[in-house]
């Protein structure tokens, strides 16, 4: 089982940065895989970044803003979140997949076994 711990959320005006942290514990063996989503009130939670083998994807409305990375060492992974803008307003949410675990595409949550319990990030005009 792995458990996932975001930290990093809060409050910023457009324009902004916020660093968005995210601790996985409770595995051993091959490493996991891990990507941000996020769920704005009224919305499908939606993809935003994944760190893989074949490397890091994006998805179109943040691309060129946002930076993922993983520390394996650490078993953490981060989201770097420059230029905020306030349609990025949403709670994240940090997802991991084990190596055997069903591909559906770094975007789709279907992928993703495991998740945290959201951190909010508010971005106002």
């Amino acid at each position: 089982q792995v458990q996932l711990v975001e930290s990093g959320g809060g409050s910023v005006q457009a324009g902004g940065s916020l660093r968005l942290s995210c601790a996985a514990s409770g595995y051993t063996g091959s490493r996991v895989f891990m990507g941000w989503f996020r769920q704005a009130p009224g919305k499908e939670r939606e993809g935003v970044a994944y760190t893989g083998t074949a490397g890091t994807v994006y998805s179109d409305s943040v691309k060129g803003r946002f930076t993922i990375s993983q520390v394996n060492a650490e078993n953490t992974a981060y989201l770097q979140m420059n230029s905020l803008k306030p349609e990025d307003t949403a709670m994240y949410y940090c997802a991991a997949r084990r190596p055997g675990d069903t591909f559906y595409g770094a975007m789709k949550k279907e992928s993703f076994n495991y998740w945290g319990q959201g951190t909010q990030v508010t971005v106002s005009s």
